[in-house]
């Protein structure tokens, strides 16, 4: 789908984070390899660790050491490996490519912005003290904020609140079929991020996106912004 009616009334942009606004894999991966490497294992290829960075702590300890939730062990390595990244929380994680230019542009057009992200406010809120580029937010909801995590809409629903707008007043971008699945439950419309991580489950042209965009710069041209 492109610009056009079909986006007349947006008043605001919701974005995930991680693989939509910042690409955090190198330092969600390196955490999960350092504990490799103290275990005395072999690095594995940072390749491996990126299409699963969307899925955090378990996606890594699956990688890493093929842990799933279900095994004994997966609790105590998830707060090593939670511990990990938090000593390496901001080395390599960087904006993506666009990124700045086009929350600068949403502010000037008029549309204000937020964040609602699964990563624990344990984590998300050092980061975004730790990068500018959130000062400009209007509303930041972890994955903690509310009693359920995507693809629940509570989080959602709890941005649109903090925004004084109705949730099919905003519009909500993210990589992840999670993403997709709580903008429909609330109301939004919805925009996959094709440049993002992706996970390993189902395509993304049968997320039911309302429409795809493959630059963060790609959303001015679909809400017709300069």
């Amino acid at each position: 789908m492109t610009g056009g009616t079909a986006w007349r009334g947006v008043r605001a942009v919701l974005f995930d984070l991680d693989g939509t606004l910042i690409d955090s894999a190198p330092d969600l991966g390196g955490a999960a390899d350092d504990l490799r490497r103290a275990k005395g294992l072999e690095s594995l290829p940072f390749e491996r660790y990126r299409p699963h960075a969307g899925a955090g702590a378990r996606g890594m300890l699956q990688v890493a050491f093929g842990l799933t939730p279900d095994d004994v062990a997966y609790e105590a390595e998830r707060e090593l490996f939670y511990r990990a990244y938090e000593a390496r929380l901001t080395r390599l994680t960087r904006a993506f490519d666009g990124v700045a230019d086009l929350l600068d542009r949403l502010v000037v057009g008029g549309l204000p912005w937020g964040v609602v992200t699964n990563k624990a406010h344990r984590f998300a809120d050092p980061l975004a003290r730790a990068m500018p580029l959130f000062d400009g937010a209007s509303a930041f909801v972890c994955g903690d904020t509310t009693p359920h995590a995507k693809p629940h809409p509570a989080p959602l629903l709890e941005a649109a609140r903090r925004l004084s707008l109705q949730p099919g007043e905003c519009i909500y971008v993210g990589d992840d079929l999670r993403d997709i699945q709580a903008g429909r439950a609330a109301g939004m419309r919805t925009v996959a991020a094709a440049y993002g991580y992706h996970g390993a489950g189902v395509p993304l042209h049968d997320w039911g996106a309302d429409a795809t965009i493959h630059s963060p710069t790609g959303l001015l041209k679909l809400l017709e912004l300069p």
